[in-house]
């Protein structure tokens, strides 16, 4: 485990590495228990380098057992070593070979970075800072070389040898039981895309053809048995090339594609190039064992991934401070690859919803920083929703003020430029400015600013006059080393409805800069003006959630149900909804904290039975639009004097409220599910979501046959996604044969970790009174496992993140739990340790006899005698 302690990095101290490493020549002899690589590192001297200079290289728990200058073994005096640097005191002023020997134990790497084993695969995740666990490097983002990677091992024990790039040499290691391959990667890469892996492991495999002609070897591999379960995720990779070349022009640019799916990984999935290495819950499918949400995921992270070839891989950043120009725009890519394979409201929806439910949060508090950050301790803390769902956000506002030729055109030359690069946020700025000859200088601002814009809308319409004047500003609260801020490029597509749900068009509009539906909102506050209006419009703004920001517009009730019914907009249609449920469930949750009768709002019920009976709108829309906003969406938007248990007694009786009213029809919608085969396209998947939305309205109406429905629908349920929705709400809704159900899930899926996982987070997110008491005797299950990073996230942080409730008990012993927890998993893994830790991050929102109990917690953890920097680095940014 690295020390705690770690120096601050800023972004305005970096400075270019004093030596380039244009070759890497790499043999790795792999044994049980101990592996020897022997790096051949080409080295020269930058030209402003002053000769003499020593060379200082990175590592991390490494044992050196050699080193040699162009094959002269070095004396002692010449260098000096520890576990984790390696400096060589007098360089040669000409370019030289270095040749580095080090030891590694994989077997005892539990942090899952740098070479380790799963299952007995030798496998390797290098990002961040993950190689100089494998050599001594010059371990950062601008070191571009060109790499040649030799695996040797036995061959009982690692039949498959994978590397980068192409496949140039291999076979027999005569004499002995042990063979060897050779990968070579003719584009220049930085260290952190490095990959290999070893092991028995099966394939499946196909081809895809470029569209210069060229074909592509595509392989997945997996563990023994699963080859069948590889289907989807096959077909989403051949998709997503052809998506590419078609959209953006990226073409692939070597000989053959690999994925390896593996059990124990720390994040979703690694784009190494040509060699992508997956956590196997974004791989493996089938109806049995995955949801539809499961087949979402794997074809988006799949995408993602490849995307990153381009966008990630072939232009990398300069230094991990420009993280979001690789990953904000990688998510994009793969944003609007979804859209165009399913339903583009339908996701853009969802996508929003994890916006708010996980990045404003981040943004509101302690951990808030700018999408590129200025200074980290720890860099693997900033894998946040900040850098890639709101890096996202900004590169869609970039489209949207630039429009879809200027936002294309700036995409060309970046791509074109910087290939072979590693660049910068500015970098890419300015291939879209002069692309457009636009100025983009203000809109930097969001790449520099943290925390989530307040736009205030107040709208007065002048009858007489025919006017509609919006008076409109935008703020940022003062964060955690930003008192203040400056006013951004905010793009507010907007649209005026007229009586009757048709568009309405002004005779003018002034007071801020326009591009068709666009307001682009530039100052703190701006007066704009319609004219030529012959009846109230009412207002739909922010449409599309075009910028990523907490709308304020005043609007009443009436208002927002016509929305809800007329808007042509589906996100906004979608959203007034969902702002009437807010406004609502707070006034609920105000009145259960005075122990006063929930009585929700007729009108807003009303409207939820108008959207089930609405048959004209797509399935998965309704579906989405029925949901209820969260706990966590809630705490969030009341944020201060947080009292879950109010919260949650709100949302069940709005809930109940709605399925009472609605029985029969809720009941008649069960039958919308397809019938036949199961097949995951979005138009099945939305069907099935809709009728399970139905069922858990009938099941929380309170009717008498409910819990029989809900076990007889689990009985016949015919794919994971029906069984895990009905096995969800017989343990949540606290319905007779819940433990039955859980003991047969158990029973028919206990071979399968993936489905497994499923099993307990069910129990995990249960939000029943002893749910704690539950989740702590799971962590003794013999199907649980702490050195599984799935396995954890489907308990711990599943508890932690989806039970408010239990999570923020008023005796503070959910406090406790994560905290003892995540003690001991920092031990062995500091990074899911500290993402676990960062379940705290909105601890002071809480009512005061509450947060002080987490306050404890924390400090608690803080005085641990051994923690990680990661989970150091996320206590005391908490406790700030």
């Amino acid at each position: 485990m690295r020390p705690e302690t770690a120096p601050v990095i800023r972004l305005e101290d970096y400075e270019p590495a004093p030596y380039r490493i244009d070759r890497v020549d790499l043999d790795i002899q792999l044994n049980p228990k101990s592996v020897t690589v022997m790096a051949r590192l080409a080295i020269s001297r930058n030209e402003d380098t002053p000769a003499g200079t020593p060379l200082v290289l990175d590592g991390d728990e490494l044992e050196l057992t050699g080193l040699a200058l162009d094959a002269m073994p070095l004396p002692d005096s010449a260098y000096s070593a520890s576990h984790d640097k390696l400096t060589l005191n007098t360089p040669p002023a000409d370019p030289f070979v270095l040749e580095i020997q080090t030891k590694i134990d994989p077997d005892a790497n539990t942090e899952l970075m740098g070479l380790y084993r799963s299952n007995g695969t030798y496998c390797t995740q290098c990002e961040a800072e993950g190689f100089r666990r494998i050599t001594y490097f010059l371990d950062r983002p601008d070191i571009l070389s060109v790499y040649t990677t030799r695996i040797e091992a036995r061959k009982g024990d690692a039949p498959v040898l994978l590397g980068n790039g192409n496949p140039v040499d291999g076979g027999d290691v005569p004499g002995t039981d042990r063979h060897f391959a050779v990968w070579h990667d003719p584009h220049p890469k930085p260290s952190y895309l490095f990959a290999m892996v070893a092991g028995d492991l099966a394939h499946v495999d196909d081809t895809f053809t470029t569209a210069s002609g060229k074909k592509v070897e595509l392989k997945i591999y997996v563990e023994h048995g699963r080859q069948d379960r590889c289907a989807w995720a096959m077909d989403s990779l051949k998709r997503s090339m052809k998506w590419d070349e078609e959209v953006f022009g990226c073409e692939y640019d070597l000989d053959v594609f690999n994925i390896v799916a593996v059990s124990d990984f720390n994040m979703g999935a690694m784009e190494n190039k040509g060699l992508n290495i997956f956590n196997d819950k974004y791989v493996l499918a089938d109806a049995e064992t995955a949801t539809d949400q499961d087949y979402a995921n794997i074809e988006a992270v799949i995408a993602h991934e490849y995307f990153h070839n381009w966008t990630g891989n072939r232009i990398t950043c300069r230094d991990w401070f420009q993280l979001c120009l690789k990953e904000g725009l990688t998510v994009f890519r793969d944003q609007e690859f979804s859209s165009d394979m399913r339903s583009r409201a339908v996701k853009r929806i969802s996508d929003v919803r994890l916006l708010k439910s996980h990045q404003f949060p981040e943004d509101a508090g302690p951990l808030a920083h700018p999408v590129r950050p200025r200074k980290y301790t720890e860099i693997n803390n900033f894998y946040t929703a900040t850098v890639y769902e709101k890096g996202a956000e900004v590169v869609r506002m970039l489209k949207t003020l630039l429009g879809d030729e200027g936002f294309k055109k700036g995409m060309d030359l970046y791509l074109e430029r910087h290939d072979g690069e590693a660049t910068t946020i500015e970098a890419f700025l300015v291939c879209f400015s002069e692309a457009t000859a636009t100025d983009l200088g203000q809109f930097a601002r969001w790449y520099e600013q943290a925390g989530t814009p307040q736009v205030d809308v107040k709208s007065h319409y002048d009858k007489a006059a025919g006017e509609l004047t919006l008076d409109i500003s935008q703020s940022i609260l003062p964060l955690p080393g930003q008192a203040t801020s400056e006013s951004a490029v905010i793009p507010l597509r907007f649209g005026l409805i007229g009586p009757n749900g048709e568009e309405m068009t002004p005779a003018t509009r002034s007071g801020a800069r326009f591009q068709d539906d666009v307001l682009v909102l530039e100052e703190q506050s701006q007066k704009v003006t319609f004219t030529g209006l012959h009846s109230r419009p009412v207002l739909s703004l922010l449409r599309g959630f075009s910028a990523p920001v907490r709308l304020e517009a005043h609007q009443s009730a009436e208002d927002l149900l016509f929305l809800a019914r007329q808007d042509n907009d589906p996100f906004n249609r979608w959203q007034a909804l969902q702002t009437l449920a807010t406004h609502d469930l707070m006034r609920l949750t105000r009145a259960a904290r005075q122990n006063e009768e929930l009585a929700p709002n007729p009108d807003l019920v009303a409207a939820f039975g108008e959207v089930l009976l609405n048959e004209a709108l797509d399935p998965a829309f309704r579906a989405l639009t029925l949901q209820l906003p969260g706990e966590a969406d809630l705490a969030r938007d009341i944020g201060h004097d947080v009292d879950p248990d109010a919260i949650a007694a709100a949302r069940c009786a709005l809930r109940k409220a709605i399925g009472a009213a609605h029985c029969n029809a809720f009941k008649i919608a069960l039958a919308a599910k397809p019938g036949g085969p199961f097949s995951p396209d979005a138009q099945s998947a939305g069907k099935r979501a809709l009728a399970n939305q139905a069922l858990g309205y009938y099941a929380a109406s309170g009717t008498q046959d409910a819990a029989e429905i809900v076990a007889a629908a689990f009985e016949e349920a015919g794919n994971m996604t029906d069984r895990i929705a009905t096995l969800s709400l017989l343990v949540h809704e606290g319905l007779a044969g819940g433990e039955q159900a859980l003991e047969a899930f158990r029973r028919r899926h206990e071979a399968t970790a993936l489905a497994m996982d499923k099993w307990f987070m069910v129990q995990a997110t249960a939000p029943l009174s002893d749910g704690l008491e539950r989740v702590k005797a799971l962590t003794a299950h013999p199907l649980f496992d702490f050195a599984n990073p799935n396995r954890v996230r489907s308990l711990v942080h599943a508890f932690a993140t989806g039970n408010p409730t239990q999570f923020a008990r008023k005796d503070g012993a959910g406090f406790e739990f994560v905290a003892d927890n995540a003690l001991a998993i920092d031990q062995r893994n500091p990074q899911v340790a500290s993402r676990l830790l960062t379940c705290f991050r909105s601890w002071r929102a809480l009512e005061k006899s509450r947060s002080n109990l987490a306050e404890a917690a924390l400090q608690r953890i803080a005085s641990a005698e051994k923690l990680s920097r990661d989970s150091r680095d996320i206590v005391d940014r908490c406790l700030q």
